[in-house]
C-alpha cells in the first residue's frame, strides 16, 4: 500500500509555471506507475500525464503536450509535474495516483490517490 500527498499548487497568472510534487509513503514506490489527473467541479476527472515505474516511459495528454512534463525521483519517493505556460483552462484540482498494473490514462487502473492540490490560473 502507498499513501500519496500532493503539494505545490497555488494561484498564478497565465503564462507562469508551477511544479507539483507527489510524495509517497509506504513501501516500494519504485514499483508503481504514477499518474497525474485533474478535475474541475461538475466534470469528470481528466488524464494529464503518466510515468512508468522506472521513469523510462512517459505519456502526456494532448491538451498539455509541450507545456507539462512528468518525472519522478525514486530515491526521494516523489513524482513531479512541471507545468509551464499555464493557461486559465488549466485551473483544476490536480491529483496524483499510483498503479501497480500499467502506465495508463485510465483513472480506474490506479489504486491509490492523493487528496489533490488546487491550481488556479488567472487571465
Amino acid at each position: 500500500q502507498v499513501q500519496l500527498v500532493e503539494s505545490g499548487g497555488g494561484l498564478v497568472q497565465a503564462g507562469a509555471s508551477l511544479r507539483l510534487s507527489c510524495a509517497a509513503s509506504g513501501r516500494a514506490f519504485s514499483t508503481y506507475h504514477m499518474g497525474w489527473f485533474r478535475q474541475v467541479p461538475g466534470k469528470e476527472r481528466e488524464f494529464v500525464a503518466a510515468i512508468s515505474w522506472g521513469g523510462s516511459s512517459t505519456r502526456v495528454a494532448d491538451s498539455v503536450k509541450g507545456r507539462f512534463t512528468i518525472s519522478r525521483d525514486n530515491t526521494k519517493n516523489t513524482a513531479y509535474l512541471q507545468m509551464n505556460s499555464l493557461k486559465p483552462e488549466d485551473t483544476a484540482v490536480y491529483f496524483c495516483a499510483a498503479s501497480r498494473t500499467r502506465m495508463t490514462p485510465i483513472s480506474g487502473e490506479y489504486s491509490y490517490w492523493g487528496q489533490g492540490t488546487q491550481v488556479t490560473v488567472s487571465s
